[in-house]
């Protein structure tokens, strides 16, 4: 295993930390700044529309560099916006930490596994992605606790002290164990890197990511309300029931990038239709304690488990520009987050009760599912009409040394 491999991994854990970890800290910097909930809310809805203009606009303004360097120039930019968010001494202040942060995340991501997939023989590029996306997984599990507890113990800032110092042993990583990777050994640059847009299937890419992760995600933005009020657990208890969701998210991405690397169409065609039961069966047994803590775990294993297989499947049909397809596949992944939560909002505003919310994910798993499908079958009718130069058109990935087989 390449050792660049664990700096990406480690930065990706830090950049886990600093999304989710604010939740649990949100009441102290309220009460420290001064201001609403509502104010304060937008120290996590900020970062996350921040997220999605940096996986695309940020991603597109360095595709002509060398990806090595963009990663390392990403990560001083995200020790900045941890630092300042650390020593903000005003709620503006920590807003701009934030959101300098943020632009960090969906480049990050969207170029390192671009990086990682590089690191590896063909075979095992989804595998390498999975590990890189482990770091985020990882932070669910471990660091959001951990984190939270220690801001609640030493203060809140102390938290962004600390995940600053992730940061810097991150930036070192980076600097020392990742290769150096030139961008666009072909000379496709941003207008080759655009031009991958003219593929149906990466749009097609980009619509299952969306629906398939919006769903999951949009069933645990309320798991709180629905495993408190409907299971019945206790409210103290639901922080360790979260534990158990990451834990399942752990294991998903991990299985889903070796699965993926075997096969990933059918690889994501089970997993998005064990994702639609999984949520299928929590919304009709949530009201049983035990149930519903097998289908939380299920459910978080299953929605990461399609992580690997979802970036592995927009990289190949971008073909031989994959960097600004990875990130919009970054972005696609915070659009379905507020798109699965605004809509789950809508259920229970609507009196459809807080396990509405995991109907609302059924449906939007299912039709991932039904996306994917037909997308694979058309690729597939395609391919077979025009013969090996379709390929070459965009249609279908090349098969250059940057990318791996398709299974079709």
């Amino acid at each position: 295993m390449p050792l660049g491999l664990l700096a990406l991994a480690l930065g990706g854990f830090g950049i886990g930390l600093t999304e989710f970890v604010i939740a649990g800290l949100l009441p102290e910097v309220a009460t420290d700044f001064r201001v609403d909930e509502a104010a304060a809310g937008w120290l996590i809805s900020g970062y996350a529309l921040s997220v999605a203009v940096g996986a695309i606009g940020l991603t597109a303004a360095v595709t002509r560099f060398n990806r090595k360097h963009v990663l390392t120039a990403l990560m001083v930019l995200f020790i900045a916006g941890n630092l300042v968010s650390a020593i903000a001494p005003t709620y503006e202040v920590m807003l701009l930490g934030r959101i300098l942060a943020a632009l960090t995340h969906g480049a990050f991501f969207g170029i390192g596994a671009v990086v990682a997939a590089n690191l590896v023989a063909p075979e095992r590029k989804a595998g390498a992605i999975a590990m890189m996306f482990g770091g985020l997984t990882t932070a669910n599990v471990l660091g959001v606790p951990f984190g939270t507890l220690l801001g609640q113990q030493l203060g809140w800032r102390s938290t962004f002290w600390a995940i600053t110092g992730i940061g810097i042993l991150a930036l070192v990583g980076m600097a020392t164990l990742v290769p150096s990777q030139p961008a666009d050994r072909n000379g496709a640059g941003l207008r080759g890197e655009v031009g991958a847009f003219r593929s149906g299937q990466v749009w097609l890419s980009l619509l299952v990511t969306v629906l398939g992760f919006g769903g999951m995600f949009g069933a645990f933005t309320y798991s709180a309300y629905t495993l408190t009020a409907v299971s019945g657990f206790a409210s103290a208890t639901v922080p360790w029931l979260l534990v158990l969701f990451g834990l399942g998210m752990f294991a998903g991405n991990w299985a889903g990038g070796k699965a993926a690397d075997r096969s990933v169409p059918v690889t994501l065609t089970v997993v998005l239709a064990a994702l639609t039961v999984a949520m299928t069966v929590f919304a009709l047994t949530a009201s049983s304690p035990v149930m519903a803590v097998v289908s939380l775990v299920l459910m978080g294993g299953f929605g990461f488990a399609t992580v690997p297989g979802l970036q592995m499947r927009i990289m190949r049909y971008a073909g031989s520009a994959p960097t600004l397809a990875s990130g919009a596949n970054i972005a696609a992944f915070n659009v379905g987050n507020a798109a699965g939560a605004w809509l789950g909002g809508l259920t229970i505003t609507a009196g459809l009760g807080y396990a509405s919310t995991l109907w609302d994910g059924a449906a939007l798993a299912l039709g991932a599912l039904v996306v994917l499908v037909v997308a694979d079958r058309l690729a597939a009718r395609r391919h077979a009409n025009f013969g090996p130069n379709f390929a070459s058109a965009g249609n279908l990935p090349q098969q250059d040394e940057h990318l791996p087989k398709v299974h079709v």
